[in-house]
């Protein structure tokens, strides 16, 4: 049983939304309407030019990014977010937080924040956004319902035990800091890290498979960044921590024989009763 939201009981109202990946044209009506109405708007962006964009829907834009620091945990980065949110909440006003593409993807600071005004008798919802994730799909050219999809952090990916699905396609994200175990880097964590993870991933896959490294726009003038490469090169490839990492399926699909003849099995007793 899932516990009922509390009913908001205080004035303060917090909105978390996301704009999308692409500068303009991925802002829904329904975020933009939150943008343009809030009392306080927190930018969670790394570019000045589209917080400048977010200017001219509301003047009281405060970039979140002064409290990012090499060597600094991001954790602690989220949680002074966090605090300075709720305190904007908790002072009555309507405040709206923006995030690149899908708000809840990705992002601690997000669920937090709605979760701690919940708790506090506050309204607080999420407004979706268009994704990298769902960039990708249109980009590539990857249909998630043909092969499945499997989705990794890749730290989480290489320091824990996770089984991997090689007929299907396996993409991995935050490539560029993976093994980072700090939380304090803010760019990559450099070659050596990534050929812990090739040497991973050997274990599934040869190295002379071919991957992706992708990237979507960020500017309606731009292009995707799509290199194909040899799963060994890996290393040596130039990353940021947008690029992403997809392996396409390495082998076929195997029919399961008992569950094949179970399911025609119960076809040829509908067609009967029919």
């Amino acid at each position: 049983m899932t516990t009922p939201t509390p009913i908001p009981s205080r004035s303060g109202r917090l909105a978390v939304v996301g704009m999308g990946m692409t500068l303009g044209s991925h802002l829904t009506p329904i975020s933009r309407s939150h943008i343009e109405q809030a009392n306080v708007v927190f930018a969670a962006l790394s570019d000045n030019l589209v917080e400048e964009w977010l200017k001219r829907m509301n003047p009281d834009v405060r970039s979140l990014q002064g409290n990012y620091a090499e060597g600094k945990s991001r954790m602690l980065t989220y949680r002074e977010w966090l605090d300075l949110i709720m305190a904007e909440v908790r002072a009555g006003k309507e405040v709206c937080v923006v995030f690149y593409g899908h708000p809840g993807i990705f992002a601690w600071t997000p669920h937090k924040a709605i979760e701690a005004a919940r708790a506090e008798g506050f309204e607080a919802h999420m407004e979706a956004g268009v994704s990298s994730e769902d960039c990708l799909y249109a980009d590539l050219g990857i249909d998630p319902g043909r092969f499945g999809c499997q989705h990794f952090e890749a730290s989480q990916f290489v320091l824990y035990d996770r089984q991997l699905d090689t007929a299907g396609y396996v993409i991995l994200w935050q490539v560029a800091l993976v093994g980072d175990t700090t939380l304090a880097r803010l760019s990559s964590t450099g070659p050596a890290y990534r050929q812990v993870l090739v040497d991973r991933l050997s274990r599934d896959y040869p190295l002379d498979h071919e991957i992706i490294i992708y990237r979507c726009a960020t500017l309606a003038i731009d292009a995707p960044r799509i290199d194909r490469v040899k799963l060994r090169d890996l290393p040596q490839v130039e990353m940021t921590v947008s690029e992403t990492v997809i392996l396409p399926p390495a082998r076929e699909m195997q029919p399961v024989a008992e569950v094949w003849q179970r399911v025609k099995a119960l076809d040829q007793q509908a067609e009967i009763v029919t």
